[in-house]
């Protein structure tokens, strides 16, 4: 009885000492994947620091060496630098200020503009006290950019785009008018389009309205967003 006993305790000592090993092995294993995820992760933010720092620098020597031999050129390039840095480094916020979201949409106006001269009619309107909301940054931005690339660039005379921007309490209202030439059709169903649509439906679920559509010479983009009131400093 007490050899059965004894044996007893033997065979669950060794089934115990198994498992502990077992879980010493299983906790190594996770131990050395978080060490491998970590590495991962601390080279992936080195490189996402090291490609924007190369871009910033050789646009800046374009720029240095167009100031005299291209000044136009190069005030496009300061331009494209500073959409860059916001698109980069504002762009992976999950919120940022309307304020800030405007200006970047009128610095994008302003380096199209450059491209057409006088030849392009623009008629903007915009909110003045946008200092308490908040949107989703960039969400607005290829609309602006579908009116340049399939309207205003296939139109051959007198080129116009009319934007206008309001504010209704915490509601934003954005219609966007563009002129295109006859018999084109529009580009809904384009990527940048198509990414807007799903964020949208995402970040503002219950809280927007999107209408796009085509006339024989426009295209017509409503868009209306509930927006979020700046958090209070602490």
């Amino acid at each position: 009885m007490i050899a059965g006993l004894r044996g007893g305790i033997t065979i669950g000592g060794l089934a115990a000492a198994i498992k502990l090993m077992k879980h010493y092995y299983e906790k190594q294993q996770l131990a050395s994947q978080l060490e491998k995820q970590n590495m991962l992760a601390e080279l992936q933010t080195l490189k996402s620091q090291l490609h924007p720092h190369f871009l910033f620098n050789t646009l800046n020597n374009i720029y240095s060496h167009a100031q005299e031999t291209a000044p136009i050129a190069a005030d496009m390039l300061l331009g494209l630098s500073g959409l860059l840095r916001y698109m980069l480094y504002t762009g992976n916020a999950p919120l940022v200020p309307l304020a800030d979201e405007i200006k970047m949409i009128q610095a994008y106006i302003n380096l199209e503009k450059k491209r057409y001269g006088e030849e392009l009619e623009l008629s903007i309107q915009l909110p003045g006290n946008t200092e308490n909301l908040m949107i989703a940054p960039l969400i607005m931005l290829p609309f602006v950019e579908n009116c340049f690339k399939h309207g205003t660039s296939s139109v051959l005379e007198n080129p116009w785009i009319n934007l206008n921007i309001a504010l209704k309490d915490q509601e934003m209202q954005l219609k966007l008018v563009n002129g295109k030439a006859d018999k084109m059709h529009a580009q809904e169903g384009g990527i940048g389009i198509e990414n807007v649509r799903r964020r949208l439906t995402l970040i503002y679920p219950e809280k927007h309205k999107l209408t796009i559509m085509e006339e024989d010479e426009l295209y017509i983009v409503n868009l209306e967003i509930k927006l979020a009131a700046r958090p209070e400093p602490q």
